[in-house]
């Protein structure tokens, strides 16, 4: 049983906190003793955006986009409270708790350990964390609790639809709470780059794949050639990063685990508000357990991006986002075996 539950996670998404403990080692080491190397890469850079890093974050992010079918969002109506739930959660509450969360521990719990300039910081990357539901491990998370996969498709599409209307004013909104002034002309550009050039690439790739080889070879051929894209794509950024980052981390180290306590308390948080809103909705296990998992883990690729182009990839806003990949598939996991637990707390399955 453990076997097949685990059979549609790869061995690097499996791993994934091994391999980024280890970029983050590299970075530091490449930033300490091959200062040479982050000092070249940080002079390419266009419009305040670095090259380097906006090529390989597109590597992360273009692969997933391509799995996300529009289409689907037809079947909208048929089934809709699930996805009311995602909606609610995801917007109206995430990233108001992840900001309230943050807070109390950077400036309050933790004030003694974390300078006033850094816990401004640190609740600046926690914001984007808050702000960016999962688009694309959901799929990974959705598979392990047998969920539904065709209405993981219309959460995760009707999510990304969301998040070109509602990231950009609710970050500057958290931001401009936290005393942090964000130039709405940078943040458009992040999510244009980052969100809407993908997506775009990965509707118009689908779709031409689609109909020149079918959806039969779409989805079993084309795309398991970018399985492993994504994540070799996020740990080279890691290292290319943490080389920029290895004198904060050095000098703070107690600071990672200081900032991954906030992010695994939301994440526990919104995971158990949306699953026990499906247990109350009377949705079914395979609606509930994707419904949790979509708000409680996030789009990573994009918050580090977005703070690399807002602060630059030497800001401690990036660690904090980087923190939230280390802790992400441990806890994601975790939460797996809570769903997979709790399967006799809902109704019988019920169709998309």
């Amino acid at each position: 049983m453990a076997k097949s539950k685990t059979a549609g996670i790869s061995f690097f998404e499996k791993n994934l906190t091994l391999w980024v403990i280890l970029c983050m080692i590299a970075g530091v080491l490449i930033g300490k003793f091959l200062p040479a190397v982050p000092a070249a890469l940080a002079k390419l850079e266009y419009a305040q955006v670095s090259i380097p890093i906006a090529v390989l974050i597109w590597l992360m992010i273009y692969p997933m986009m391509m799995k996300v079918d529009f289409a689907s969002i037809k079947n909208v109506g048929k089934n809709p409270t699930g996805l009311y739930i995602t909606w609610v959660v995801n917007w109206l509450i995430k990233p108001f708790t992840m900001f309230a969360i943050a807070a109390f521990f950077f400036y309050v719990v933790f004030k003694p350990l974390i300078p006033p300039d850094l816990a401004k910081a640190y609740l600046a990357g926690a914001v984007l964390l808050g702000a960016a539901p999962c688009t694309a491990m959901v799929f990974v998370w959705s598979h392990l609790t047998r969920g539904n996969p065709a209405y993981t498709v219309v959460q995760v599409a009707t999510n990304d639809l969301i998040i070109l209307i509602a990231f950009t004013p609710i970050v500057a909104l958290l931001l401009g709470v936290s005393g942090i002034t964000i130039p709405w002309n940078t943040l458009l550009l992040s999510v244009f780059l980052f969100v809407v050039i993908p997506l775009a690439g990965g509707i118009a790739t689908r779709n031409l794949v689609m109909k020149k080889k079918g959806e039969d070879y779409f989805n079993k051929t084309f795309i398991p050639k970018f399985n492993n894209i994504t994540i070799v794509g996020l740990l080279l950024t890691l290292v290319l990063i943490f080389s920029f980052q290895g004198d904060i981390i050095l000098s703070n180290p107690l600071h990672i685990v200081l900032i991954a306590i906030p992010l695994i308390l939301q994440t526990f948080l919104i995971f158990f508000i949306a699953y026990w809103a499906c247990k109350k909705l009377r949705c079914s296990h395979d609606v509930a357990a994707p419904a949790g998992l979509i708000g409680s883990s996030n789009f990573f690729e994009l918050a580090v991006a977005v703070a690399i182009t807002l602060f630059g990839a030497t800001s401690p806003a990036v660690l904090a986002t980087i923190v939230g990949v280390l802790v992400e598939v441990p806890v994601m996991l975790y939460l797996v075996k809570i769903a997979n637990r709790t399967t006799a707390w809902f109704p019988a399955k019920q169709s998309a």
